[in-house]
């Protein structure tokens, strides 16, 4: 079967069974794919093989998964799911907040986790394939379609995440899109239990980035009681 992607998936777990297991299904469905048992291996293998999507554990020996998914926000977009026996809504917020993709709890369907690297790739490639006229509002300028973020000239370093966030609410022109809303345009379909908690830390974390606290948001706009909009680059909030 012919790859699906130029470059290969990295899948991280310490348990060579589940290491084979999902190597062979992924294979199955035209992907290439490599494996890791640690978290140094597996930052190796990034810098190395470059990969286009990390499966990536929470308990690994050494480096834990999350210390492993903050070095690779701090060098790429990679898109990463991660896979964890602990599945509690507080552990989902951890690792969608902390930057990846998606999360899969443990026990799970090798079939399903397919599905879901499918649909973070295919994500992925829409959201690098969006727009051809950079917007402006005020000094920040958003173009989607090189997926680049400057303010006043100077670029804005933000995860895939943040991206996919700050361009859905460019895209909504103004009008105001709710937590479920925004978490289904930067995630798609997810349970109900990381929804509200998981879009407010990003918005923290995307203000921040752009020097737009809460008490002077320019950029992003609270809309108390209904979730949020983009600003003109101009205006205080209240």
């Amino acid at each position: 079967m012919r790859a699906r992607s130029d470059g290969p998936i990295l899948v991280v777990d310490d348990d060579p069974k589940i290491v084979r297991l999902v190597t062979l299904y992924l294979e199955r469905a035209g992907f290439r794919v490599i494996g890791a048992g640690d978290g140094r291996s597996a930052l190796e293998a990034v810098a190395r093989h470059r990969p286009v999507l990390v499966v990536l554990d929470v308990m690994l020996p050494g480096l834990d998964g999350l210390t492993v998914l903050e070095a690779i926000r701090r060098a790429a977009d990679t898109p990463v799911v991660m896979l964890s026996a602990r599945g509690t809504a507080d552990d989902r917020i951890a690792g969608l907040a902390g930057g990846a993709d998606d999360y899969v709890a443990k026990p799970f369907s090798p079939a399903e986790l397919v599905l879901r690297v499918t649909r973070v790739l295919d994500r992925a490639r829409r959201g690098g394939a969006r727009g051809s006229e950079p917007v402006r509002l005020g000094d920040l300028e958003v173009d989607t379609a090189r997926h680049r973020v400057t303010i006043a000239g100077r670029p804005v370093e933000l995860t895939a995440t943040e991206f996919r966030l700050l361009a859905a609410l460019i895209e909504a022109g103004g009008h105001v899109l709710t937590r479920a809303r925004l978490l289904d345009l930067v995630y798609g379909a997810l349970e109900d239990e990381v929804m509200d908690r998981t879009i407010d830390v990003h918005i923290g974390r995307l203000r921040e980035k752009l020097g737009d606290p809460a008490v002077s948001s320019r950029y992003v706009v609270t809309v108390r009681g209904v979730g949020y909009r983009a600003g003109t680059g101009s205006e205080v909030a209240s």
